[in-house]
């Protein structure tokens, strides 16, 4: 049975249990089977319900921590989950707060930063406007008050979903240059700081909606949320591959049994490279990520 732990208790544990390389591999990822090249539901009953929406999702490296986010009670929230000893504990809020909602989480390279999206105003006072990224730091006495992530990466448009390569730098999508579209963008990070935005070239965006960007940490392939008039469905997961040269291949459309005549959207490769999950018909799913290299 699952256990109900603080979640400020369940960080200062993630923050100084034990020693990680004891946990049973059987344990990880919420205890389930692992999943065929077919995608299955993840957790069906306790993290993808029939009754609530859930979307991005992330696992730390040890795959013992787990954040989604999810509408609960019509509001969206990161939820949290962690193994503690044979048991996962139940998924609570880990920054709950009545006025903002947060969502899209993830962490940095180093897992000493929850990264998210908020329409949270700068002041935290004033009336929510449009979605910036922000991010929390993990400290002794749990997370930190929720940061912006500055200039570099926020605009006046909205910012979405969050993904880092191993040297920090971060991709995320944005509408800066039309309030009615989103295209993806990267930043680098030079000495802990993030520069200014560069969209990606014709060969990832287009004149439609391109967002949810999940970058391998190397940098070698990407896999994001577009729609356009090929897709299966609302929005399908496509994929692109770093060419010798620098540039981007032409991105793919997955096609089935990926997408569907839903939305695809929210990707996310586990560290160890074993699984992708991704979010479809407001479920969270996962498939072995081999069928990543069906498409090089």
């Amino acid at each position: 049975m699952n256990s109900i732990l603080n979640p400020f208790l369940l960080f200062f544990l993630a923050l100084f249990g034990g020693d990680s390389e004891k946990v049973d591999d059987d344990l990880k990822y919420l205890g389930q089977t692992p999943p065929s090249l077919t995608p299955e539901l993840f957790a069906p009953g306790v993290i993808s319900t029939k009754e609530e929406l859930e979307y991005g999702s992330v696992f730390n490296e040890e795959a013992t921590d787990f954040f989604y986010g999810a509408r609960r009670n019509g509001r969206i929230d990161i939820q949290y989950s962690k193994l503690m000893g044979n048991t996962w504990s139940t998924p609570e809020a880990i920054l709950p707060n009545e006025k903002w909602g947060y969502n899209d989480p993830f962490l940095s390279p180093d897992e000493k930063r929850l990264y998210f999206i908020s329409k949270r105003s700068s002041d935290g006072l004033s009336e929510e406007f449009d979605h910036d990224i922000w991010y929390v730091e993990r400290t002794e006495e749990g997370w930190s008050d929720p940061i912006n992530a500055g200039p570099s990466i926020n605009s006046d448009g909205s910012e979405y979903y969050i993904s880092f390569t191993n040297d920090g730098s971060m991709y995320f999508a944005s509408n800066r240059e039309s309030l009615t579209n989103f295209d993806i963008y990267s930043s680098k990070n030079v000495n802990g700081e993030f520069q200014p935005a560069i969209p990606l070239g014709n060969s990832i965006n287009s004149e439609h909606y391109e967002a949810d960007v999940f970058v391998d940490p190397d940098e070698s392939y990407i896999i994001f949320c577009a729609k356009r008039s090929e897709g299966l469905g609302v929005g399908d997961l496509y994929i692109s591959f770093k060419n010798s040269d620098g540039t981007w291949s032409q991105a793919k459309n997955m096609g089935e049994p990926i997408n569907s005549g839903y939305h695809e959207l929210c990707p996310f490769v586990s560290k160890d490279g074993k699984y992708l999950f991704y979010t479809s018909n407001n479920d969270i799913y996962w498939v072995d990520a081999k069928i990543i290299e069906q498409f090089r």
